[in-house]
């Protein structure tokens, strides 16, 4: 049985792909890179845990 009309795509040209390489080659991406590489201070790695375990509990704010 073949296949309704819907259920074929056309062949694309890799747009998405282009533009994600584009995307990953701009050279001002890598100031962000550098900032999330950076270790964040330690008071804000344990109240950001605080807050996901407080949930995870079930308390509200």
């Amino acid at each position: 049985m073949t296949k309704h009309l819907a259920d074929h795509r056309a062949s694309t040209d890799g747009g998405r792909s282009k533009h994600f390489l584009s995307i990953e080659k701009d050279p001002s991406k890598a100031k962000w890179d550098e900032a999330r590489k950076q270790p964040r201070l330690r008071s804000e790695a344990d109240a950001r845990l605080a807050h996901f375990l407080r949930i995870e509990r079930g308390e509200l704010a």
